[in-house]
């Protein structure tokens, strides 16, 4: 099993950034729709039309998200799991991403994705409003 970690500063309050996350209009705005996502804990989200789908574990508003995850093109014994992290820091929003047990033989592959398709996509999103 791997771990990802990655960082992104974004231009944004962790307000906004926290919309990003959890919000079905802001996530369909980004490309992570069609979404179904909620801020709260225990409920069942999916993102891509259920191509990526999970559990909100713990929720923390506007500072942290964690969730299991499972994606419905792999044969997982178990889901992965997901934290967010917001701080704000001298007007942007450090979101520090820590993604673990990940599959080895599906760990480059969702490290590229969140750079392309989730997270990369959600800074310029929200840097362009």
């Amino acid at each position: 099993m791997k771990i990802i970690k990655q960082t992104y500063i974004i231009k944004a309050p962790p307000e906004e950034v926290w919309k990003a996350l959890v919000e079905v209009s802001y996530i369909n705005g980004w490309g992570g729709g069609p979404a179904k996502m909620s801020d709260k804990a225990g409920i069942k989200f999916s993102l891509w039309g259920g191509e990526i789908f999970g559990e909100n574990k713990e929720v923390v508003p506007n500072k942290k998200l964690v969730q299991d995850w499972w994606d419905s093109g792999s044969k997982w014994d178990k889901p992965s799991k997901v934290t967010f992290t917001l701080r704000a820091e001298n007007g942007v929003t450090r979101l520090e991403l820590l993604h673990t047990d990940v599959p080895d033989e599906n760990a480059k592959a969702i490290d590229d994705g969140w750079k392309q398709f989730y997270l990369g996509p959600l800074k310029d999103y929200l840097e362009s409003r």
